[in-house]
């Protein structure tokens, strides 16, 4: 079967292709495409990844595709072409390292891949047959290794919008279009795909099908108009998730259906935990890539956590964010899936009983601080628009193998214009122990993001008292809120003494210690921006003096019981530029 393709500059599609609304048998397993609102064509390959096809060559059994963000190599990591027909015309094997200088070829690095590097955090490629002795890896951090397709001509890797070719070994249709027939897939209860050749279909039928079809589709079009104007007022009114679903169609998470979250999740079989809005489960996408599923609750909400992560996290990549994988919206089922962080959250270990304070080294602590502080500052800075998560805790920070820091659960976010100086809300988003003052009175200034310096401030202490800010089980009064009692001690000069094991730990502990004092100021002007944080924490401790003391009053009540994600009905307050 011949398809005029997805448009009219788009490529002939023709056996083995076909496209996903077409038959199964008029193409061969493997070679679907897909169209784009905009005409598009794309090949679809395993685990999600989604290629951009410019020319399709049949007699030398090629395709010509490239990435459709220009960043190939953002892709390459979910590429497996092991379990599709395809293969790289010509292949060079590579390493990504993450820096946090800038490298030189000097160095011994062969790449930049500036689709993926932020201001202070480029990223690199290594070819494997580049020697590890020549490379300064000082500064840098190993992502993953995985294979490109290569340049004949310049002998380079092609990341950043080049074309490059795939190609399929296996003749398919052997002489059938030599013989002037069509190929089609034999229906066969083989367990191998067989093709068989059937005679062409003659242009006498296929004008008089034009004909005929032209006549149809315009009764299609007129009859239905009518319908569809006196349907509009019902269409509007349709649930928020499914016009959101239409209206963001092809952002790059992809979507699965139930039965795909069944499968991935081997029937929910590994159950990692459970929280408000949902249960969290282990899944494998391919015998290397695990992933996280979180089943949302139907009974919380009306969907709005469900946008707030897909509409936020589909859209931002950064090293300190959990990566959103993809979706699923199949009827009451609603399910988020992320990358798979296995030492699970930074809760674990600062809180439990079980795993031991200092399983985390002081230096580590600093480390995970600054990728923290370095994801809420890419939210607040590096996006389009300035995205506020309002939930900053110790149990929405994730930690990678590595124990690198990742933000997640953007179930209370909300974005805004980077010129506006305070944002409208109607309820308290957040967790009490965590959340700013103004958010809960307005008596303390405007809500704004300055509102998440304040969370990172709770939970910067936390990291240091390896408690919680407000616990009414230490012996000591004086101790209860331990954030006054850290500046009390440091305000006179006293030392902290808090799990200190090694040289240095002194220093680095009283660092996080004051920059967390100066992002809880009561008074949001007084608070720092991440930017600063982010200065504070990785410069020298001895040249940051203490904040003013915010303590000289009484605690607020209702900052002083830490607990559940907390809502409360607030009157609206209009925007501010």
């Amino acid at each position: 079967m011949t398809s005029n393709g997805c448009g009219d500059q788009g490529p002939l599609i023709q056996f083995p292709f076909r496209l996903k609304d077409q038959p199964h048998h008029s193409g061969y397993p493997g070679f679907e495409l897909s169209c784009t609102e905009n005409n598009q064509t794309m090949l679809d390959l395993p685990v999600s990844v989604k290629l951009l096809v410019k020319k399709i060559v049949y007699k030398s059994r090629e395709i010509i595709v490239q990435d459709p963000d220009n960043c190939l190599a953002r892709q390459l990591r979910n590429l497996n072409l092991a379990a599709s027909p395809f293969h790289f015309k010509f292949e060079w094997d590579f390493t990504l390292f993450n820096c946090s200088s800038d490298k030189t070829e000097s160095y011994g690095f062969d790449q930049s891949i500036p689709c993926l590097s932020i201001p202070g955090n480029p990223v690199y490629a290594v070819y494997s047959s580049s020697s590890v002795q020549d490379m300064d890896l000082s500064s840098c951090r190993r992502l993953y290794n995985a294979s490109a397709p290569g340049n004949r001509d310049y002998g380079d890797m092609i990341f950043n919008g080049s074309e490059f070719s795939l190609k399929w070994l296996k003749s398919i249709c052997r002489s059938c279009p030599e013989g002037g027939k069509i190929c089609r897939l034999k229906k066969s209860n083989s367990r191998e795909p067989e093709t068989e050749c059937i005679k062409g279909v003659s242009k006498k039928i296929i004008v008089t099908g034009a004909i005929f079809g032209f006549f149809l589709l315009m009764l299609v079009i007129v009859v239905p108009y009518r319908v569809y104007s006196s349907n509009k007022v019902e269409r509007d009114n349709k649930v928020k998730v499914k016009k959101f679903l239409e209206d963001y169609e092809a952002l790059k998470p992809s979507r699965y259906s139930y039965a795909d979250i069944k499968r991935i999740t081997s029937q929910f079989k590994d159950k990692l935990g459970e929280g408000g809005y949902g249960t969290v489960y282990k899944g494998k996408l391919s015998d290397e890539v695990f992933v996280a599923v979180k089943i949302l609750n139907n009974s919380q909400g009306n969907g709005e956590e469900f946008i707030n992560e897909v509409a936020t996290m589909g859209t931002i990549h950064h090293v300190n964010i959990v990566r959103l994988v993809g979706f699923c919206a199949d009827r009451f089922n609603r399910a988020l899936i992320y990358e798979y962080l296995p030492n699970e959250s930074l809760e674990k270990f600062i809180f439990s009983k079980v795993v031991k304070n200092y399983s985390l080294s002081w230096k580590k602590l600093q480390e995970i601080a600054i990728g923290i502080a370095k994801g809420i500052e890419y939210l607040h800075q590096g996006c389009d628009q300035r995205i506020l998560h309002f939930d900053i805790k110790p149990h929405n920070i994730l930690l990678d193998h590595n124990f690198n820091a990742k933000i997640s659960d953007f179930g209370l976010a909300k974005l805004c214009s980077k010129e506006q100086s305070a944002v409208s809300m109607t309820i308290v988003r957040g967790t009490i122990g965590y959340i700013a003052p103004e958010v809960l009175s307005r008596n303390f200034g405007n809500v704004s993001y300055k509102s998440d310096v304040y969370s990172f401030g709770m939970l910067l202490l936390e990291m240091v008292g390896g408690r919680k800010n407000i616990d009414v089980s230490v012996e000591s009064t004086s101790q209860v809120y331990f954030p006054k009692w850290i500046y009390n001690h440091l305000d006179i000069g006293e030392e902290l003494h808090i799990r200190i094991e090694e040289e240095g730990d002194v220093e680095i502990a009283k660092k996080l210690a004051i920059v967390g004092l100066s992002c809880i100021q009561w008074c949001p002007v007084d608070r720092p921006s991440m930017k600063i944080v982010v200065q504070m924490l990785e410069g020298e401790g001895d040249k940051l003096t203490m904040p003013p003391n915010s303590f000289a009053s009484t605690v607020p009540t209702n900052l002083s019981k830490p607990g559940r994600v907390f809502q409360q009905e607030l009157a609206i307050i209009s925007e501010l530029e």
